[in-house]
């Protein structure tokens, strides 16, 4: 409760804000001076609003000086993160805590400083392990471990205990970031040559992840009913995933712009059938110990595949065939540099990825892009004779430089006619005219 003095023309206003270690009393005060024109009735109303807030104000302050940084964190996960993050990303940052907590979780949430947080990013940028493998930690995994942080001091402002977020001032140092390693085309044809000995489900997810550039959990989470024989068209609905808590578990896309659909050719519409065809055999096969999910990719018994199995069952098939293990997840890099090499428009490379906003392709994707970009400088150099061995005059006939404008792959909706097509374009230069001079090209 607010206790309120009138001194002279101004008021005192003082709270308690509790007990020290010592056992002293904690007081806060302030002090207001009303507007003169203010009548009586006023000034009584807008003073007892000014001591509540401050009465507020002060014990959400003395509760952030003294309750933990673990302790608020797990409240943030009990009342935040578990009501309203994906089970992979809780079970993510929980596991970030194993590092969060020795280095910040005893300090007072009111006193943890952007110095302190500066020095613990700083520590794990140059000394930090995994604690599997005991390599160095990514940048990306540092970035994960401030972002952890950032969220709970977030939180704190949103509740009202604290004005700040000292992680706005914390800077992750810049490290080495890897070129993501790709598999080239003639590698990924390679691969599917070798895949026609493979067991026929392993063949066709690995030829649909190629093939479609969908995220693991994507592949895992299709169902037979997600597939539209008649316009070869797939529709990614929801995805596969695991967590030691919850097991194998069906989930939502990773963002609502991951939902969406992709039409096929028919040499992979026709694996696929050859696949479900193989399936229904198994089914019967089984019989009652068959478990019914209508997913394409299963275990024995027709239980959802563990989303280990292909990574795993890949790095076997790798290791036989002398292929360098790239992952799962470089099919998606390959399909995505694939569409802009062959000069698809970023927006629709977006689409057909499932990105959350073209901002995201183009973050993860700009080496692809600049060196395609590169590629069309050349092209148009060529085109209007700006390279100096090209100025020379010359009575050959003229060269026909077919240029690729834009492979347009969209959603397409079922019952529609859809087609992929790939326009060319065919610039050809003028004769030269008979009194040698050649016409200036238009600006």
């Amino acid at each position: 409760m607010a206790y309120i003095r009138k001194r002279g023309n101004s008021y005192q206003i003082r709270v308690s804000c509790g007990m020290d270690d010592k056992g002293n009393q904690i007081e806060r005060t302030t002090t207001w001076k009303p507007d003169p024109t203010l009548s009586d009735r006023q000034v009584e109303k807008e003073l007892q609003r000014i001591a509540t807030e401050f009465e507020e104000h002060c014990k959400s302050c003395w509760r952030s000086a003294n309750i933990k940084f673990k302790a608020f964190a797990e409240e943030w996960f009990k009342e935040y993160a578990e009501v309203n993050l994906r089970s992979t990303s809780l079970e993510r940052m929980r596991g970030l805590t194993n590092r969060v907590y020795p280095a910040l979780g005893h300090i007072s949430l009111g006193k943890v400083t952007a110095l302190q947080i500066q020095e613990f990013i700083n520590d794990l940028a140059q000394n930090g392990k995994n604690l599997k493998t005991g390599k160095p930690l990514a940048r990306k995994t540092v970035v994960h471990h401030l972002s952890l942080i950032s969220d709970v001091f977030s939180y704190a402002i949103r509740m009202g205990m604290i004005d700040d977020n000292p992680c706005a001032r914390v800077r992750v140092p810049k490290g080495y970031k890897p070129e993501k390693k790709i598999y080239t085309i003639d590698e990924v044809r390679q691969i599917i040559d070798l895949l026609k000995t493979a067991p026929l489900k392993y063949r066709a997810f690995f030829i649909l992840a190629a093939s479609s550039g969908f995220r693991r959990g994507e592949l895992l989470g299709l169902e037979w009913k997600d597939i539209d024989w008649e316009t070869r068209v797939i529709s990614v609905r929801r995805t596969s995933n695991y967590t030691v808590a919850r097991g194998i578990y069906t989930d939502t896309t990773k963002t609502e712009k991951s939902k969406r659909s992709q039409q096929f050719s028919a040499s992979v519409i026709s694996l696929l059938k050859e696949f479900k065809a193989e399936q229904d055999k198994e089914r019967e096969k089984y019989g009652s110990k068959w478990e019914d999910h209508d997913r394409l990719f299963v275990k024995w018994n027709g239980s959802p595949m563990n989303i280990r199995t292909p990574e795993d069952w890949f790095r076997k098939f790798c290791e036989k065939n002398g292929i360098e293990f790239r992952g799962i997840h470089c099919f998606r890099h390959f399909y995505a540099s694939a569409l802009i090499n062959a000069n698809v428009d970023v927006a629709t490379v977006s689409s057909v990825l499932g990105h959350s906003s073209i901002g995201t392709t183009t973050g993860i994707y700009l080496h692809a892009f600049q060196e395609a970009s590169a590629r069309a400088e050349s092209v148009i150099s060529t085109v209007l004779e700006l390279d100096g061995d090209n100025q020379k005059e010359s009575t050959a006939a003229p060269a026909v430089i077919p240029v690729p404008v834009e492979v347009h792959k969209s959603p397409v909706v079922k019952g529609a006619e859809t087609s992929t097509t790939r326009n060319v374009v065919k610039i050809t230069r003028k004769r030269p005219r008979d009194n040698g001079t050649r016409r200036t090209p238009r600006p």
